[in-house]
């Protein structure tokens, strides 16, 4: 199994928009490798609306964003590997994989695309105290069980974190008759999107608290109740503040986790802040032709930014299969970074020479922020700057990487992202 182009580890919305996009531009023989027994990733059980507005220009639910994809790799000819697991990755590009038909075996692929996506972080992760009963679940284990299973978890509900998919829970819980009590958030801030606080908690008059968290659990068979309290400037809860809340099912929705096992043990460097692989402008890791895309880089909030990150990813994959080296490498490249009141930047270098026209500067800001600038600088000069009313750590932000901002950089190997406020 030594004839293959591109390999794509991952079948969910970012292997499947890499795997797609290496084949139009070239890559002979692409093959997905999923650990699931179908395509389409976490998107098989998102079946709300909101996916495709950017890419196809309409609503879709998420089976049906998923399933233009699966069509569009059949119908070019990719090879799918299902219910298979990849337990390693070398430097040189050598997979080796397990699945029930094949056993072990290896695969030597020209370069390989990282779409692992990501996890949810578990109650584990946040050392809340109590008993250890039923009726706890992370907010995507809850939608698989009604979604797919046809199970309804609980029916008093309480919601701790204010991600997308605990905001998304909230309305879908609701809709199967469940009663929730509300949602719990630590931050002063949501970290979902407008539109999800909007339509899943105000339009069925959930209550969001914000500076809130969950202090102790009870029960012992089965949960009976929570104990939620407002939290001080440490995020320590507040003893005075303590509520008992009788529920029988509690909600984490706490963030997601990049799901990097397999790059860590290739030696891929990774950024301590988006957990994710560093990466240049055409999402190549430290690890010459191993490239990532999508959640397994840094969380997203739209599938459509996903396919746009891995749509390029894809490409630069297939060139690089199809060089056979990338020419590139010994390029000095501009390094970016995160200024005042931005989390991260990605991807963390820009090789002048392959920026392609998706190329995009992606970031998180630290805070909520109003009426600021966001700005661009090289060295003190300021390239580039673009005004916004409000920018929330919940909704990424981007910036073009068009070839008059790399012109107005100059001869800079250093360029910055900060956040401004403005006098307007």
């Amino acid at each position: 199994m030594d004839n293959i182009d591109v390999a794509v580890i991952g079948g969910g919305p970012a292997g499947l928009a890499a795997a797609i996009e290496a084949k139009k531009q070239g890559a002979e023989n692409v093959l997905v490798i999923e650990r699931d027994a179908e395509m389409g990733g976490i998107l098989q059980q998102c079946i709300h609306s909101g996916f495709g507005l950017h890419i196809f220009g309409e609503e879709l639910t998420g089976p049906e964003y998923a399933w233009r994809f699966i069509q569009q790799a059949e119908d070019l000819g990719i090879k799918f590997m299902l219910d298979t697991m990849v337990l390693e990755i070398e430097q040189d590009k050598t997979i080796t994989a397990v699945n029930s038909s094949d056993g072990l075996f290896k695969l030597r692929p020209k370069a390989v695309v990282l779409g692992m996506g990501c996890r949810e972080r578990s109650r584990g992760a946040l050392n809340i105290p109590g008993t250890r009963p039923a009726g706890i679940f992370t907010a995507g284990t809850a939608q698989k069980f009604v979604n797919i299973n046809g199970y309804l978890p609980g029916k008093k509900v309480v919601i701790l974190g204010s991600g997308d998919i605990g905001l998304i829970m909230a309305r879908r819980m609701t809709l199967e008759g469940a009663e929730v009590k509300m949602v719990c958030e630590i931050l002063p801030y949501s970290g979902g999107l407008m539109r999800n606080i909007v339509q899943c908690l105000e339009d069925f008059n959930i209550p969001l608290k914000l500076k809130y968290t969950v202090a102790q659990i009870h029960g012992k068979e089965r949960l009976e109740g929570v104990t939620v309290a407002e939290v001080d400037e440490n995020l320590k809860p507040k003893p005075e503040t303590f509520q008992y809340v009788e529920c029988d099912t509690l909600l984490l929705s706490v963030g997601l986790i990049p799901e990097n096992e397999l790059s860590r043990e290739a030696g891929i460097k990774i950024d301590p802040v988006t957990s994710g692989p560093i990466v240049n402008e055409s999402m190549e890791t430290s690890a010459s032709g191993i490239f990532a895309c999508g959640n397994v880089v840094h969380v997203h909030d739209l599938v459509d930014y996903v396919t746009e990150e891995s749509r390029l990813a894809g490409r630069c994959a297939a060139i690089y299969a199809n060089r056979g080296d990338n020419a590139g490498k010994s390029i000095e490249s501009i390094k970016t970074s995160a200024g005042s009141g931005i989390r991260y930047v990605v991807p963390h270098f820009i090789r002048r020479e392959f920026v392609q026209k998706e190329s995009k500067l992606f970031f998180r800001t630290a805070d909520v922020y109003r009426n600021v600038e966001i700005v661009v600088k090289a060295g003190e000069e300021v390239v580039f700057s673009v005004r916004k009313t409000k920018v929330s750590p919940g909704e990424m932000e981007s910036i073009r990487v068009a070839d008059k901002l790399l012109d107005k950089i100059g001869d800079s190997r250093d360029i910055m992202v900060e956040i401004r406020k403005t006098t307007a």
